[in-house]
């Protein structure tokens, strides 16, 4: 009886650390596969970087998702998310590379999530740190999930310079973005 429960103890064992030893994929292969999708079909990449404990990731996910505006970003955009900020015990949740592509972009300290829009050569052409009005040198701060009427503005105006989409259509998602705002209910 004994040996039968140690048996099982180190197969649960084992088991766990081999379930922990898997490590996601790497952030260069997302974003090597996004970018030849991107050529493909003639979209930019958004790249979204994101933790599983950011209520906020989760709220940008949702809004994004979400059936009213779901099809706009698909039509414009090839969309993926690279997990960085894990705590110790949920590392192995995080992308290889994802940490150090958030430093190149200057969004380390910005708190997540932060997004980037790439065209499918991998050139930045916008990111969620809007600059101050008037402030040509401003690094910019993170708007995040927009959510406030100024960080909504601003999504808008970085998806109008970065897609196709409608009037109609980003008025649709500005609509959407701003009931994350708990001020504007």
């Amino acid at each position: 009886m004994k040996l039968r429960f140690l048996s099982l103890v180190l197969a649960m064992t084992v088991a766990g650390f081999i379930a922990n030893a898997q490590s996601a994929k790497p952030a260069s292969d997302i974003l090597n596969a996004a970018y030849k999708t991107a050529a493909k079909e003639k979209k930019n990449v958004f790249v979204i970087f994101h933790a599983s404990w950011c209520g906020w990731c989760h709220k940008m996910d949702t809004a994004m998702s979400d059936k009213s505006v779901k099809a706009f970003f698909d039509k414009n955009y090839v969309i993926e998310h690279l997990v960085v900020n894990e705590p110790e015990a949920k590392k192995h949740l995080e992308n290889p590379g994802a940490k150090e592509l958030l430093q190149k972009y200057n969004g380390a300290d910005q708190g997540i999530p932060f997004w980037l829009v790439l065209d499918p050569q991998g050139n930045l052409i916008a990111n969620s740190r809007k600059k101050k009005d008037g402030v040509a040198d401003d690094p910019g701060s993170n708007v995040g999930c927009p959510a406030t009427q100024e960080e909504v503005d601003y999504f808008v105006q970085v998806l109008k310079k970065t897609s196709s989409l409608k009037e109609s259509e980003l008025k649709a998602i500005a609509d959407r973005f701003r009931k994350n705002d708990s001020a504007a209910h």
